[in-house]
């Protein structure tokens, strides 16, 4: 995140869950989900450890997001609860939009809907995942074609050539490629 910060020439803030206060090495999200010791207490003939789910901390932000853009980075955007979270305490602190971007977009079930009705103002993925039928249900979502670029590291590495020549040469963005970059990097430029 400091390094995308830093050759935007951007503020950063950076959203995280807070840190529980932890009795023992069970209980302080080292083992994920966290091991019931007995489960002979829900059936007596089991003798095998139960897991139940980790609690998520609560979301905390840690910078000064007020009257600006935020940009919400991830790889991978399945169920979106965390990232609906994320943004409502954006909201919250004063943010002016939010985006959210991420690689692959496989936004299951009811994830266009909630996107529609949330604080997210877009969501950029990649076409790593097909997500035609959601990006017909919520308008918010929009596709970044990276097929040349996959294609062309594909054939750099089968003939074993320089794969950091690629990424500091990227050609140019298709036209719908570089209208959903442009208007996230549009709402940055104006907070400068």
């Amino acid at each position: 995140a400091q390094s995308f910060a830093e050759r935007l020439r951007l503020g950063i803030a950076v959203i995280h869950g807070e840190a529980q206060d932890a009795e023992s090495d069970l209980v302080d999200g080292r083992h994920s989900p966290p091991m019931v010791r007995s489960a002979a207490a829900i059936h007596p003939s089991l003798e095998i450890p139960m897991l139940i789910p980790k609690e998520k901390p609560p979301i905390t932000v840690v910078g000064d997001v007020g009257g600006r853009t935020a940009v919400i980075v991830d790889d991978i955007i399945d169920d979106v609860d965390s990232f609906l979270a994320a943004a409502e305490t954006l909201k919250e602190r004063g943010a002016y939009k939010i985006f959210v971007m991420a690689t692959h977009g496989l936004l299951s079930s009811d994830a266009p809907r909630l996107i529609e009705e949330s604080a997210i103002d877009e969501v950029v993925v990649t076409n790593t995942i097909p997500h035609e039928i959601q990006k017909l249900q919520c308008p918010k979502i929009k596709t970044v074609d990276i097929s040349m670029i996959l294609s062309e590291a594909i054939r750099r590495i089968h003939n074993g050539e320089s794969m950091s020549y690629l990424f500091r040469n990227i050609g140019p963005c298709t036209f719908s490629t570089r209208s959903h970059l442009t208007a996230a990097g549009e709402e940055l430029e104006h907070q400068l």
